[in-house]
């Protein structure tokens, strides 16, 4: 597999100034890469962080008061409609009708096998510079909890 899909190192959370929510670093090749010109340019080196949060303004923030808004950023579209694999374009909502009509694996496949083959580019296509594939398999008990409530019912 690339690098980023590989087992992450532990590194310090560092909760949000908006939201308060503890939240993981990101590389400063990510941040430069998800600015967008000219406003990469202005950008201070320092450590920062990813703020996921759709209700949140920050994109990127530091333990120093450095921070990003998620309007700056290249993805800001594609965060707010909740992107599961930026690095070839799939939906969350893609991939949960695909869980619900049993074709999921076929689009999870997809991924892996690109993976393995370094065809991913995650560290600097998806703003959290994270591999998408544990989102998949979050996706996938969350649709397996819903439907064992459903059924259930």
């Amino acid at each position: 597999m690339s690098d980023c899909c590989s087992k992450p190192s532990k590194k310090p959370l560092e909760a949000c100034p908006q939201c308060g929510i503890e939240r993981k670093p990101v590389t400063m090749r990510t941040v430069y890469q998800q600015v967008r010109f000219p406003e990469n340019q202005q950008i201070v080196a320092d450590n920062y962080y990813f703020c996921p949060s759709r209700g949140c303004s920050s994109a990127y923030f530091s333990s120093t008061g450095n921070s990003i808004a998620k309007s700056l950023l290249i993805t800001q579209q594609a965060i707010q409609n909740e992107t599961l694999c930026y690095c070839f374009d799939i939906s969350s909502a893609c991939y949960q009708s695909a869980l619900q009509t049993h074709t999921a694996d076929a689009i999870k496949n997809f991924v892996i096998q690109r993976t393995k083959l370094a065809e991913c580019a995650c560290e600097v296509r998806n703003p959290s510079g994270q591999c998408c594939l544990a989102k998949f398999k979050q996706l996938e008990k969350e649709s397996a909890v819903s439907s064992k409530f459903i059924n259930d019912q």
